[in-house]
């Protein structure tokens, strides 16, 4: 869920770049490049697990997992990027009412895919930091105790 602001950042740019409004097609859009988003975490988060699971150290099994998982992110992301690529520059009529929707989805997606390689794992690695700290501390407090 961390990435979604990031890829809404890209679909803001993008709409700014291209000069047109964000409108309620481009919320719609937001809506489906959340899933997309979540979709490419949730798929990274789990291999991190599954390497976690298997025995590898904590940060072993984040870039291991990264690594696993970096060809998937990419291509899906790259493909969809190409594929509403030529939409991007339509100039028909008919193309414009579609236009909002296919900026937040390309701009927002091409910004966000290699973030959720980067920003994914250090916020696991963090979480983890804050998880082993509280614990020393609980534990310090029972001996305290």
């Amino acid at each position: 869920m961390s990435v979604i602001p990031f890829g809404m950042i890209g679909a803001l740019v993008g709409h700014f770049i291209q000069g047109y409004e964000f409108n309620f097609l481009s919320m719609i859009a937001l809506l489906g490049l959340s899933g997309i988003l979540v979709n490419n975490s949730i798929i990274l988060i789990s291999r991190i697990d599954e390497r976690h699971a298997m025995g590898e150290d904590f940060e072993e099994s984040i870039i291991n997992g990264v690594n696993d998982r970096l060809r998937a992110v990419v291509l899906t992301s790259l493909t969809t990027v190409l594929g509403l690529a030529p939409m991007l520059f339509e100039t028909s009529t008919q193309a414009q009412f579609l236009l909002p929707m296919v900026i937040t989805m390309a701009w927002g997606l091409a910004s966000s895919a290699f973030l959720v390689l980067l920003l994914v794992p250090a916020i696991l690695g963090i979480q983890s930091d804050i998880r082993d700290y509280l614990q020393q501390r609980k534990q310090l407090r029972t001996l305290a105790e």
